[in-house]
Parts: structure tokens; C-alpha cells; sequence
């Protein structure tokens, strides 16, 4: 099923690789970025090309807090085969809920892709000034 949805549906330059999958995914390594919108690329489905089934609604950590400062280990770097910061893009895991009090995102443990190998990892980040969930509420403007 995998070779099927990779030959077919997708260009192989628009997949990610997980080499150690996703926490708790593990055994699913190949996923494809979907644009929810295609007016932004804030908010992005990542479906994975070996089972339809799953997917995840990830988002660009950077439109919800300018100042997001993921800092990696040596080691991430080494996963993603590049200590060069302008190749790695970042998104982080959401869960939607009826409204965006019950709307998180996990600033906690984002999601690395190297844009240059397409090489991706999620990581959980040393910093405590971040958490698993952070809901959507907590970076609204003032007076929306």
C-alpha cells in the first residue's frame, strides 16, 4: 500500500521521512504535507502514505508565537542531517476540540523537517517555557 500511495498520489520531493516515526506512531516513518487551506500554510494535514487512516492537523508554531525559540540537541541535528537552522522548518501537533478553549497545540514537542534531505524528527524540547498543551486561546490578540 505504501509504494502504491507514494508512486501515485505524491511527488516523492513533497514526502517527509521519519526515520523513528512519530511518539507513539512509531511504525509509520512516510507522510505527506496537505495544505487544510490553500490561501495559508499555517495549518497543514500531515497524512501518512502508508496508512490513509492517519493523519494529523499540524501548524506552523510561528503564526500562533513569533517568539517560539526551539532550541535542538546535537543529536536532533544529527538525525536531520543538517546543524544548519535555515534548512529546518517547524510545526507542531494540534488537537481540535469544539472551540478554541478546547483547542490545543504542543509547543512542547515539535515536529523538525530538514527541507533540503526531507528528513524529519519530533522532538521533545529541554525548555520549560513550553508545554504539551497550550490552548488556542492563549494566543489570541487582544480585543478578538
Amino acid at each position: 500500500m505504501e509504494e502504491v500511495m507514494k508512486s501515485s498520489l505524491f511527488m516523492e520531493e513533497e514526502l517527509i521521512y521519519f526515520r523513528e516515526g512519530l511518539f507513539g506512531f512509531e511504525e509509520y516513518k512516510t507522510f505527506i504535507p496537505l495544505p487544510v487551506d490553500e490561501t495559508s500554510d499555517a495549518v497543514l494535514c500531515l497524512q501518512s502514505t502508508e496508512d490513509p487512516e492517519l493523519s494529523f492537523i499540524i501548524m506552523n508554531p510561528f503564526y500562533l508565537k513569533e517568539d517560539y525559540r526551539p532550541v535542538l540537541s546535537s543529536a536532533d541535528y544529527k538525525k536531520l542531517g543538517t546543524e544548519d537552522v535555515s534548512l529546518l522548518s517547524f510545526y507542531v501537533v494540534c488537537v481540535i476540540g469544539n472551540s478554541s478553549e478546547k483547542s490545543t497545540v504542543n509547543l512542547k514537542c515539535p515536529i523538525a523537517v530538514n527541507t533540503g534531505n526531507r528528513q524529519a524528527v519530533q522532538v521533545i524540547l529541554a525548555s520549560e517555557e513550553y508545554r504539551m498543551r497550550h490552548t488556542l486561546n492563549e494566543f489570541r490578540k487582544k480585543g478578538e
